[in-house]
């Protein structure tokens, strides 16, 4: 249950138009197009659910904390925040970084005044550290390999030949097994 709540006025105000992208000039492309109308169809699936509805709620308050709260906070701080929770008149906000962290729990007070002076209803910011807030393992950076040719395979081989038995012969060892295979 939400209890961090927008007073009356400014709740209504949400149901409006969607601001368009500054780039946008209001044209789709065909792929967003097929994204809206899924995420249209799933909207109104939501709102016809009595539970729907509910979550639909919270994740629109949600999103008006966070752009609220992006507002009086500096710009990289900003894109570093996430709303993770609100609860009657605490919110929770994560961040992927104890500096982050250290930092948001300095301008708490400033938050929670810019906010209460918005129409919401709060007395205490949470801060968690969250570590892996914007791991995205789409954009995992790829090791460029490149196998070995032959000559580097015999210079391996004949390094190996004049290696004294222990830990790093059996390394070039293992080397050269993995890249014969």
């Amino acid at each position: 249950m939400i209890r961090a709540t927008r007073h009356k006025a400014s709740a209504d105000s949400s149901h409006g138009a969607r601001p368009e992208h500054p780039r946008s000039h209001g044209r789709q492309t065909p792929a967003e197009d097929r994204r809206s109308g899924k995420a249209a169809l799933a909207l109104s699936w939501l709102d016809g659910d009595r539970q729907g509805a509910t979550v639909l709620a919270t994740a629109r308050n949600m999103l008006q904390a966070q752009e609220a709260m992006a507002a009086v906070l500096p710009e990289t701080l900003a894109h570093a925040c996430r709303v993770a929770r609100m609860d009657r008149q605490q919110l929770t906000l994560a961040v992927p970084s104890a500096a982050y962290a250290s930092k948001l729990r300095q301008l708490a007070p400033r938050i929670v005044q810019h906010l209460n002076q918005r129409g919401w209803v709060l007395q205490d910011i949470r801060v968690q550290v969250q570590a892996g807030l914007f791991r995205d393992p789409a954009h995992a950076r790829q090791r460029d390999v490149m196998p070995l040719d032959n000559a580097a395979l015999q210079a391996f081989d004949d390094l190996r030949a004049s290696l004294a038995p222990g830990p790093l012969a059996s390394a070039v060892e293992a080397l050269l097994q993995h890249h014969r295979l």
